[in-house]
C-alpha cells in the first residue's frame, strides 16, 4: 500500500537511506544521517508541500519516494527532481515502479512540466526503470562525484509530465 509518510515512518526511511548512504552510489555523500535530520527533512518538505510517500508491508514502511526543486531559482518553479529508494531486503519485487508511477501522477496533479532523475550512471535497474516509464536521457556528467575509490558519473534523465503518453 502506498500512502503519506508520517513521523512514525522516519526510523525506517531513516534505515533505507542510510543503506543506501553506506552501500551504494544512489546518493553520493558519506556519512549516515542521524533521526534528527531525516526529521529536520521531513518537517521542510511538509513545509513546502512536498510529498513523501512510503511503501507499507506489514505495518512497515519498506520504501520511500519524494520530491523537491529541481533548483531554487524561481524560473525553475515548475521543474522537480524526484528520489525513490526501497528496503534492501525488498527490491526485486516492483515496489520502486509503483512508487514512481505515484511521483508521477502527484506531479501532473500538482501542475509541474518536468520531472528529473538524477542516477548513477552505472545504476541499469534505474535507468532501466525509468526508461520504461518514458524518461528520456538528458546528459551524463563525467567523474562528478567520488565514493568506494572511483569517480562516479551521473546521468540526467527527464520527463515531460504535460505528455500523458
Amino acid at each position: 500500500m502506498i500512502r503519506h509518510a508520517t513521523k512514525t515512518d522516519l526510523p525506517n526511511i531513516l534505515e533505507i537511506y542510510n543503506d543506501a548512504i553506506l552501500n551504494t552510489t544512489a546518493v553520493y555523500t558519506y556519512n549516515p544521517q542521524t533521526i534528527e535530520a531525516r526529521e529536520e527533512w521531513f518537517e521542510k518538505k511538509a513545509n513546502n508541500h512536498e510529498p513523501v510517500l512510503v511503501y507499507e508491508e506489514q505495518g512497515e514502511a519498506i520504501a520511500f519516494a519524494t520530491y523537491g526543486s529541481f533548483r531554487d531559482w524561481p524560473a525553475y518553479q515548475y521543474s522537480i527532481e524526484h528520489s525513490i529508494y526501497v528496503n534492501k531486503h525488498h527490491r526485486g519485487k516492483g515496489i520502486a515502479s509503483l512508487l514512481l508511477a505515484e511521483i508521477i501522477q502527484t506531479a501532473r496533479n500538482n501542475g509541474y512540466k518536468t520531472l528529473v532523475a538524477g542516477i548513477d550512471a552505472t545504476n541499469d535497474y534505474s535507468i532501466y526503470l525509468h526508461k520504461k516509464f518514458k524518461f528520456t536521457h538528458s546528459g551524463t556528467i563525467h567523474n562528478v562525484g567520488y565514493k568506494f575509490d572511483k569517480w562516479l558519473d551521473l546521468a540526467f534523465y527527464q520527463l515531460d509530465l504535460s505528455n500523458n503518453d
